[in-house]
């Protein structure tokens, strides 16, 4: 299981410049957290400061125990083992293949024999879809194809935190779908902590348990997915929405002048180009492929929204329970390929100990394994075909071109 990542009063600055200030929050053990915000917020650099890359100047990161901002050098080695980061660009080394990229990490920490890296390394390549592509330098192949190969060095210690950086850069929609599906299956498999630093609202609508937001400086929010995704604070609308109008600027602190005359314009009845999506309605999550063990995560999810529901304003209480009935009822109805969603819709969350039974009870309830869940989207004729004629329509229009590179 994840461990939990417990923040408190974090405070960074490179010299005058105030990144953000005072930000606590808890990544619960075990769950799926998307961290949003405006470009230039710090939420790059507050995944480097979990890993102990950057020291901040104030406040504490308490992992497993470890606070990483006082242990000693000796001490914060032995926590990153616990970690898989996937950075924004990939960071692969460009002299290395992908293979010995994917490698580097087993060789580094462990004392495994080159027999066993190569089974794990080539597992790992499987599960992102670069079967065929592990003997190319970094140079030679597609930025997406870098980003799902830094995925698979993220994997290959199966970490107990993993991080990703904008998971869906330089990819197409086919393959964010599939990234995204993959990290659900991960965290479901090995019951990960998960932190995903994304502008992709789709993935923040549909892939985590709980989602924060930075904005001027500061945590605005951070919480259950549902918390956020029916807020009625101004900021958390606009940018899910992606509209120009509010207090999101060019850049970040938009001045008053500006503000009156989008006012203005608004009232005017002139859009401001945001999606009209209704965002009071809560979207199904993403549930693990068939043959995943239940996920672990979502029961204790759960559990943790209905606790605090009565403490919800009522637009988010009604929007909460419509989602609870939509997810028991596709229970109801497709039992044999939504297994956690069964095992929410069976348990008496008014009950701790039935809680705790559930999850206890998680890893047996398998069903039959897919494919994985990559493999087929093909990045070149060195990697499997997809088998649907609808995923390949997909994939070649994704690309313009015709091209399944990603």
């Amino acid at each position: 299981m994840g461990v939990e990542v417990k923040v408190e009063g974090l405070t960074k600055s490179f010299g005058s410049q105030n990144i953000w200030r005072d930000v606590s929050l808890t990544l619960p053990a075990g769950e799926v957290n998307a961290l949003l915000g405006p470009s230039g917020t710090g939420k790059s650099v507050f995944l480097k400061t979990l890993i102990g890359l950057l020291h901040p100047e104030q406040g504490s990161v308490i992992i497993d125990g470890t606070d990483i901002t006082e242990c000693s050098a000796k001490e914060l080695y032995e926590i990153r083992k616990l970690f898989g980061v996937l950075f924004q660009d990939g960071a692969l080394f460009g002299s290395m293949t992908l293979y010995d990229n994917i490698a580097f990490p087993l060789r580094e920490h462990t004392k495994k024999k080159e027999d066993e890296i190569r089974r794990i390394v080539m597992e790992k390549v499987e599960l992102v879809g670069l079967a065929g592509a592990e003997g190319k330098l970094p140079g030679e192949i597609s930025g997406g194809m870098r980003k799902r190969a830094g995925l698979a060095r993220a994997l290959v210690l199966d970490p107990e935190i993993i991080l990703c950086d904008e998971p869906d850069s330089g990819l197409d929609p086919v393959r964010t779908a599939y990234i995204s599906q993959l990290l659900i299956d991960i965290n479901a498999e090995i019951d990960a902590t998960i932190l995903i630093v994304t502008h992709n609202i789709n993935i923040a609508r549909t892939i985590p348990d709980n989602i924060g937001m930075l904005f001027r400086k500061e945590l605005v929010m951070f919480g259950p997915r549902e918390q956020l995704l029916t807020s009625e604070q101004p900021v958390v609308k606009q940018f899910l929405s992606g509209d120009r109008f509010g207090p999101i600027g060019m850049s970040e602190e938009k001045d008053e002048a500006v503000a009156a005359a989008e006012a203005a314009m608004q009232a005017a009845g002139i859009s401001g180009g945001g999606t009209k999506d209704d965002f009071s309605e809560i979207i199904a999550q993403v549930q693990p492929n068939p043959g995943m063990p239940v996920r672990k995560a979502a029961i204790r999810h759960r559990a943790n929204v209905l606790a605090m529901l009565p403490s919800l304003p009522e637009n988010a209480q009604a929007a909460i329970r419509a989602s609870i009935a939509e997810e028991d009822e596709r229970a109801a109805q497709s039992p044999e390929s939504v297994a956690t969603l069964v095992a929410l819709a069976n348990t008496d969350f008014s009950d701790p100990a039935a809680v705790q039974a559930a999850q206890d009870q998680a890893d047996t309830q398998v069903i039959e394994r897919p494919t994985d869940v990559l493999a087929t989207a093909a990045d070149d004729a060195q990697t499997q075909p997809i088998d649907t004629a609808a995923i390949e329509t997909a994939v070649n229009q994704s690309d313009g071109q015709g091209s399944t590179q990603a």
